[in-house]
């Protein structure tokens, strides 16, 4: 049985108050960093436990999923599927999974920083195919 699809609508109404002004703040720089990517809204609604990320929307390029935007209940995340394999010279990058990296947002002022459009810029400049770059 298949994922009951939700909006973006039914999503930003569910995320918390408090992270909601940082979640916008992000959806509108990748948005501006990326306006050909296809913005997908995640399945599902809020998680059970305060401790998961709620992934919100994700951006592919050319069918490969680059970036995407979560929320917990204090602050958002701007997570990057290929994360490991950035440059980031800034530090502001987390994780330490195989693949995903990603950043705490807890103002929309932090996704303002010239070291989060950098990253979002390359984010999509490695996600794009080869023949593109």
């Amino acid at each position: 049985m298949a994922a009951e699809e939700i909006s973006l609508a039914q999503h930003l109404k569910q995320i918390p108050a408090k992270v909601r002004p940082t979640f916008q703040a992000a959806r509108a720089t990748v948005r501006a960093a990326a306006p050909a990517a296809r913005e997908i809204v995640c399945a599902g609604g809020p998680p059970r436990s305060k401790t998961y990320m709620w992934k919100i929307v994700r951006y592919a390029v050319g069918g490969a999923n680059v970036a995407g935007i979560g929320v917990f209940p204090t602050y958002a995340t701007l997570f990057f599927y290929r994360g490991r394999e950035l440059d980031d010279g800034s530090g502001l990058l987390e994780g330490g999974g195989k693949e995903m990296r990603f950043i705490r947002l807890r103002t929309p002022a932090d996704v303002e920083r010239p070291a989060v459009k950098r990253l979002l810029r390359k984010g999509f400049q490695l996600g794009r195919p080869a023949k593109d770059r």
